[in-house]
């Protein structure tokens, strides 16, 4: 019986220092006053009262915390709860004058919450490692590594050589043959690039957007140690030294598991979201109107029933 009194003593001693308890207990204080004048004056209909619980109160103290770091005074906690109370006054006096009907901001939101209301169905699951292992073996192919090249190019601008471009590309090649990459006669035999005469580990995705994508799927072919070409790019011609080629690769389901969680939740999501609004829409009946004589004439196909 000592060692629980102890137990007990130690928690409420512990509990006592805790700034939430003050808070939460001033809260409770606050609406016993509150309740107190409202008897006083007789009451309030059950459709009038705004009941803010403990959680609503420890919210309020949590968002307080998090935007000043520090808790709030009472006369702050006081006007808070005060906020909290206005914007639930002024969201229900919009509900009595219809100011909801027809609002496409609202009707969006509204929207916009059932259907996190369905994903949250299928977030609040949690899977297992067999199951991310089984959809990942079918879904394996869109965690593929992409390989990625290092290269050294040299250009030929059509702007300057005109037709000529490829053939000096070409000529130029010839000289290359058997050269090293850092070769002092490279530099002699091409034009200025307007960005980077080497890229380091880049993948096919950036050089698509980079040269264009004939340009990153010629490259990434290339084998690596000598000068190759010519290479046609949005810019114009090039030679190209490939140094390091690392192949693409599909990673192992260790290396990317939490990336297939990621993603094996969002299919999720998107599943059940697709099956309640399914389900939703089956109770509906969309009536289309009849055609005009307008759109008669004109051949349109408007049509009045159920769609």
């Amino acid at each position: 019986m000592t060692f629980t009194n102890n137990i007990d003593s130690s928690v409420m001693k512990r509990l006592s220092r805790e700034p939430l308890i003050h808070f939460l207990m001033l809260g409770a204080i606050l609406f016993g006053a509150y309740a107190y004048v409202e008897r006083k004056h007789g009451g309030a209909e059950q459709s009038k009262q705004i009941e803010l619980t403990i959680g609503d109160i420890s919210q309020l103290v949590q968002v307080f915390r998090s935007q000043w770091r520090r808790d709030p005074t009472p006369e702050e906690l006081r006007q808070l709860v005060e906020d909290k109370a206005r914007e639930e006054v002024l969201y229900r006096e919009a509900l009595a004058l219809g100011l909801d009907k027809d609002d496409t901001i609202v009707k969006r939101r509204m929207a916009q919450k059932m259907q996190f209301l369905a994903e949250d169905v299928a977030a609040a699951r949690e899977p297992t490692v067999e199951e991310l292992g089984t959809w990942y073996a079918a879904n394996r192919d869109q965690f593929a590594f992409p390989p990625r090249v290092s290269f050294r190019h040299l250009y030929f601008s059509p702007d300057r050589r005109q037709a000529g471009a490829r053939d000096d590309a070409a000529a130029a090649l010839t000289k290359l043959s058997g050269q090293p990459e850092d070769s002092n006669l490279a530099a002699t035999l091409a034009d200025a690039f307007m960005f980077q005469d080497y890229y380091r580990d880049r993948t096919p995705e950036f050089l698509g957007k980079e040269f264009g994508p004939n340009f990153a799927l010629t490259v990434t072919k290339l084998s690596p140690g000598s000068w190759q070409g010519p290479v046609e790019s949005g810019f114009g011609w090039h030679l190209v030294f490939v140094d390091t080629l690392i192949p693409g690769r599909v990673p192992a389901f260790e290396e990317v598991e939490a990336d297939v969680k990621k993603a094996w939740l969002a299919e999720q999501k998107a599943l059940a979201w697709q099956k309640a609004y399914q389900d939703l829409r089956a109770k509906y009946i969309v009536l289309l109107p009849a055609p005009t004589d307008n759109a008669s004439a004109s051949g349109e196909t408007s049509r009045k029933g159920p769609s």
